[in-house]
């Protein structure tokens, strides 16, 4: 945490000297040299050598000069998920309706399985004498749907109505010399 002060440290004093493309080259070769030396065998990057390179592209416009570990796309892409995720978590839904506990649930499913004529007004309203604070919406949402029959299908509607049913059919046939021969 205190390397990662410095550096951050060193880079406000850079971005307000007059050599500023020298030292900001400087410094990113020094951070470089520095996680080669953190990371023996394979350098290992951290989220805040993430987060200083993501940094340095913002600042300096030629950062890709001096990059030797990653590739420029990397850098971007890193970048390019920071974004991401930082919208992902703004725009998350934070609060809302509470939900409605079991025992209302269960009291609301109860009462409308016992008494069928009995609809999402008049169940609010023996709840609210009850004690319990639940809005008539949240009632009608709880309550369970009523099961229709299915319908008939064609094939059933065509077997019950094939006595009744007539079939007529207009045939036109027309002629060499363009007379059109009808049938009934």
């Amino acid at each position: 945490m205190v390397a990662w002060i410095i550096r951050v440290g060193r880079l406000l004093i850079v971005l307000s000297s007059q050599h500023r493309s020298l030292a900001l080259e400087n410094l990113a070769l020094r951070q470089q040299l520095g996680l080669y030396q953190r990371t023996r065998p394979k350098p290992m990057m951290r989220w805040s050598d993430r987060l200083f390179w993501i940094g340095l592209r913002a600042a300096w416009r030629d950062w890709k000069t001096a990059l030797v570990i990653v590739r420029p796309s990397t850098v971007v892409g890193w970048h390019r998920r920071g974004l991401a995720w930082y919208w992902t978590r703004r725009s998350r839904p934070t609060g809302g309706r509470p939900q409605a506990g079991a025992e209302i649930r269960r009291l609301v499913r109860d009462m409308a399985v016992a008494n069928p004529l009995w609809g999402a007004p008049r169940i609010h309203g023996e709840l609210l004498k009850l004690g319990f604070t639940v809005s008539e919406r949240t009632v009608s949402r709880l309550m369970p749907r009523e099961q229709k029959p299915p319908s008939q299908s064609w094939r059933t509607f065509l077997t019950n109505h094939l006595a009744s049913t007539v079939a007529i059919d207009f045939f036109a046939v027309p002629t060499l010399t363009c007379r059109i021969l009808s049938w009934p």
